[in-house]
C-alpha cells in the first residue's frame, strides 16, 4: 500500500494563503465602506459607488471565508464592513415611520428619462392615463418626442406645460393637468436644461416643480460639473411654496451630493415607502451593467408620500417613477423644516 501526503513545501504555502487571502478579500470592502460612510468618492469611485447595494452582498464572501479559516480578526473587520454597508443600504428597503403628512390633497407625479426622445410616446401617455398622473417630468426631451406625445394625446390629458425641448440629451419638460405660472428652464454647468413651473392644483397650495437632470458623471472630467449641478438644485425655503424636484439625478442615494441635497429639506419618495432599491436604469446596451437607481422623486418634507411604483417604458433605458403624494391644502402650509 502506498501512502501519500502533501509535500512539506506545499503546506507552508497553504498556510500563508489561508492567512492572507481572507484579509486581501476583506480589504476592498473595507475601503468601500470608508468611502461610502464619509462621502469621500472621487474620480472613478463616483461611478463605482452607484453599485454599493451589490457590494453589500459581495462583502459577505470574505466574512464567510474568514470564519471558515478561523481568522477572527479578519472576520471581525469583515463583519464591521458588512454592518456599515448594510446600514447605509438596507433602510431603503424598509418603509419609513415618517412619510410626511397624511392629510391634504392627493397628487400623482411621474418622471421618465425618454432617452434622447426614443421612448414610445404611446407608452408614456398610457402610464399617465392609467395612473391618473397630474404632473409629468421628462428628461432628454426632444422636439421629436414632444410631437409624438402630442400625437398620442398627452396635451389633452396634461394641457399646461413648461417645455425646454432640444435635440440631443439636454432637453427637459414639465406637463401638468392644472394651470401653471412662471414656466421656464434653467441651464446647469453641465448644459442640461431643467424645466420648472409653479403648479396650482385645486384646493392645494401652489407647488414649485422642477424636472431635475444634473450632468452624468460619465468621466472624471465631468465630475466638477456633476457636483455643481447637484449643488445648484433648488431647495425648499422655510416660508416658500413646497418644492417637488423630480427626474434623472444621474446619482444614487450612495452619492454624497444627493444626500446633502436631501438633508436641505427633502425626502426621497421611494426610500420613504421602502422601494429605494428598485432600479430605474440599466442594464445599459452591450455593457450589461447591473441596474441602479438614478431616478428620484424628491419631495419637500411638508409633502406626504403614499406610494411609489416603477414601470418600464419601451424605447427608454430608464424606467418611469410614479409617486402618489399628499400636498398641503390651500392656506395650510407649515413652515419648511
Amino acid at each position: 500500500m502506498t501512502i501519500t501526503s502533501t509535500p512539506a513545501g506545499v503546506r507552508p504555502a497553504r498556510r500563508v494563503t489561508r492567512a492572507v487571502l481572507p484579509a486581501l478579500l476583506a480589504l476592498p470592502g473595507l475601503l468601500w465602506a470608508v468611502v461610502r460612510l464619509f462621502g469621500w468618492e472621487r474620480g472613478p469611485l463616483v461611478q463605482l459607488l452607484a453599485f454599493t447595494p451589490y457590494v453589500v452582498v459581495w462583502a459577505l464572501v470574505p466574512l464567510l471565508i474568514a470564519l471558515v479559516a478561523r481568522k477572527w480578526l479578519v472576520a471581525a473587520v469583515a463583519a464591521v464592513v458588512v454592518a456599515v454597508l448594510a446600514a447605509c443600504v438596507l433602510p431603503r428597503a424598509l418603509p419609513d415611520a415618517d412619510r410626511g403628512p397624511a392629510g391634504g390633497v392627493r397628487l400623482t407625479v411621474m418622471t421618465i428619462n425618454v432617452y434622447i426622445g426614443r421612448a414610445d410616446p404611446a407608452a408614456v401617455v398610457r402610464l399617465v392615463r392609467d395612473n391618473d398622473v397630474s404632473v409629468l417630468a421628462l428628461q432628454e426631451f426632444t422636439p421629436v418626442e414632444r410631437n409624438g406625445l402630442t400625437a398620442a394625446g398627452l396635451d389633452r390629458l396634461l394641457p399646461y406645460h413648461a417645455l425646454a425641448d432640444v435635440a440631443g440629451t439636454t432637453g427637459s419638460g414639465l406637463y401638468s393637468r392644472f394651470p401653471v405660472t412662471g414656466p421656464g428652464s434653467v441651464t446647469g454647468k453641465g448644459q442640461n436644461r431643467q424645466a420648472y413651473a409653479t403648479v396650482e392644483p385645486p384646493g392645494a397650495t401652489p407647488l414649485t416643480v422642477e424636472s431635475a437632470h444634473p450632468l452624468a458623471p460619465y468621466a472624471v472630467s465631468a465630475l466638477a460639473d456633476w457636483r455643481a449641478d447637484l449643488a445648484a438644485e433648488p431647495v425648499p425655503a422655510p416660508n416658500g411654496n413646497p418644492v417637488l424636484l423630480i427626474g434623472d439625478f444621474n446619482s444614487t442615494l450612495d452619492h454624497a451630493p444627493v444626500r446633502a441635497l436631501i438633508r436641505q429639506g427633502y425626502r426621497d419618495a421611494a426610500d420613504a415607502v421602502g422601494k429605494g432599491l428598485v432600479p430605474t436604469w440599466g442594464p445599459y446596451g452591450a455593457e450589461k451593467l447591473p441596474p441602479v437607481t438614478l431616478d428620484h422623486v424628491l419631495v419637500d418634507r411638508r409633502v406626504g408620500v403614499r406610494e411609489v411604483a416603477v414601470h418600464g417604458v419601451a424605447g427608454s433605458d430608464h424606467r418611469a417613477v410614479i409617486a402618489e403624494l399628499t400636498v398641503p391644502a390651500a392656506g395650510a402650509v407649515p413652515t419648511a423644516r
